[in-house]
């Protein structure tokens, strides 16, 4: 779909000049003292935002991605496979973990600076400008569902702004939390993708698996298929009718397709993917299948769940693209990188970071992890106050020798005294080694980083650091600033 990018107006003085000072404009919308409250969740209110706008979410078909754990690699692999594919591709992911740049780019890249400065300019009209001339009561504060334009809001708006001027001619639109009520859900896809699901803002999303389920199933749209991930039997039955009444063919990814021969090691994972004769969306579909398997796909990212995800990106592709072929899905996965997902930042001692937060994908990593380093290393961890802390001390302790409590920055609330006492309180319970010995508190990030490093290169133990993807940018600003280099 064609689209003649608006040009930029002959600036003044108030115009943005770079996505730097964009970035710092759309930050005045975030409030971390009042947090997000239940009317900060109104898609209606996103509705309004995209007509102010003339419907720049309608630009370029999409694809549309919801879930617990994995969304942002699988959202990540289809944009690299798009684009090695020679599609034009708008991404739109979170959080970012060195550059702002990484929610909104031009598929692995960044988009030009014109275009974040143009696209930011027609985003402050509409805010400034169209949302107050209009006088809906859904931006007014003081009314019962009312609420000022949210930071998610309008950074959802400016990625959509900015695709139309890229003239981007497909979209890949991640997710921020949940589904039915969340900011991107006025996109109509072309296929919507939903990775594992476990608890997770269960403040907002519920406090079951069918609750939570329930509300990522909010992006399954009508007619429109379905490509979803292995899923516990309660969030599958969810799945299932939801896509029943919605007319949507359901494409489950256990059923079509198969790994084999994976093999993970440090510089990555190997696998092969068979997608099973005859399987297909639903009687009288197209098949969703290569006729022969995809043999020796590589990805730059070691872990088991790294090739389901590639597998899960490669049948969303297939199904909304599918003349896409090998050549493109090979050069494609090759390419890929994404920060923050099991990402070596340091050699000599080995230093990884991962944005694991919730029990499953901290479970995943550490088992990743101990599989390539062994057991008994390092772990610094530091995690948001409404994340599970006692779950995943309990998955992570029989695990590391030593264990750095910290806190995960200051974009998101955190408590981390709460988060030792949860590891202490663990530990205790287990009753097999001395709680000092094992886990230290240390507040502050940077100072926490420099032990842990000194811990590390004393006595060469390899390093993790997870737990929430602002700590993992934390440790990755920190070697930024001492100028270290990758061994």
């Amino acid at each position: 779909m064609a689209y003649n990018a608006r040009k930029p107006q002959l600036r003044n003085e108030n115009s943005f000049t770079s996505s730097a000072k964009v970035f710092s404009w759309l930050s005045q919308f975030i409030n971390l003292e009042r947090g997000q409250t239940p009317k900060s969740f109104r898609l209606d209110r996103m509705e309004v935002l995209v007509e102010l706008a003339g419907h720049p979410e309608r630009c370029a078909p999409s694809i549309h991605i919801a879930g617990s754990k994995g969304k942002g690699s699988v959202t990540g692999m289809m944009s690299a496979i798009l684009e090695a594919d020679g599609h034009r591709v708008a991404r739109y992911m979170s959080p970012h973990v060195s550059d702002f740049r990484e929610r909104i780019s031009r598929g692995d890249s960044f988009f030009d600076e014109a275009i974040y400065c143009v696209a930011a300019e027609e985003l402050r009209e509409v805010a400034e400008s169209k949302v107050p001339a209009a006088k809906n009561s859904l931006f007014d504060p003081a009314s019962e569902d009312g609420e000022a334009p949210t930071f998610f809001e309008l950074l959802t708006l400016y990625f959509f702004l900015c695709a139309r001027h890229g003239n981007c001619d497909v979209m890949v639109v991640e997710t921020g939390m949940g589904g039915r009520l969340d900011s991107t859900n006025v996109v109509d896809p072309l296929v919507s993708v939903i990775t594992f699901i476990e608890l997770e803002h269960t403040a907002f999303l519920g406090k079951t698996i069918p609750a939570v389920a329930g509300e990522k199933a909010g992006i399954i749209k009508p007619g429109k298929p379905l490509v979803l991930a292995k899923q516990s039997a309660q969030a599958l039955e969810v799945f299932r009718t939801k896509a029943h009444e919605k007319n949507s063919p359901l494409i489950y990814f256990p059923d079509i397709a198969e790994l084999s021969k994976v093999n993970v090691h440090s510089k990555g994972t190997d696998f092969t993917l068979t997608f099973r004769t005859g399987s297909g969306l639903e009687p009288g579909s197209e098949p969703l299948l290569f006729s022969a398997p995809l043999v020796d796909l590589s990805i730059p990212i070691p872990g088991l769940i790294q090739a389901e995800n590639a597998g899960l990106a490669i049948s969303a592709l297939k199904t909304a693209f599918p003349r896409i072929g090998e050549a493109s899905i090979r050069r494609g996965l090759r390419q890929f990188h994404i920060p923050a997902r099991f990402e070596t930042i340091a050699a000599d001692p080995p230093f990884v970071v991962d944005g694991a937060h919730t029990p499953q994908s901290a479970a995943l990593c550490i088992e990743t992890f101990c599989s390539l380093y062994g057991e008994g290393s390092i772990l610094i961890f530091g995690c948001a106050a409404d994340k599970d802390s006692r779950a995943m001390a309990e998955i992570a302790l029989p695990h590391f020798s030593k264990i750095i409590i910290t806190t995960p920055g200051n974009f998101k609330t955190s408590d981390p005294a709460k988060v030792y006492e949860a590891f202490a309180a663990v530990l205790a319970a287990q009753g097999e080694r001395s709680g000092q010995d094992t886990i230290v508190f240390i507040k502050d990030t940077g100072e926490a980083i420099r032990q842990a490093l000194d811990m590390a290169r004393g006595q060469n133990l390899p390093l993790l650091g997870a737990g929430s993807f602002y700590l993992a940018a934390e440790i990755k600003s920190f070697f930024q600033n001492i100028g270290f280099q990758k061994g």
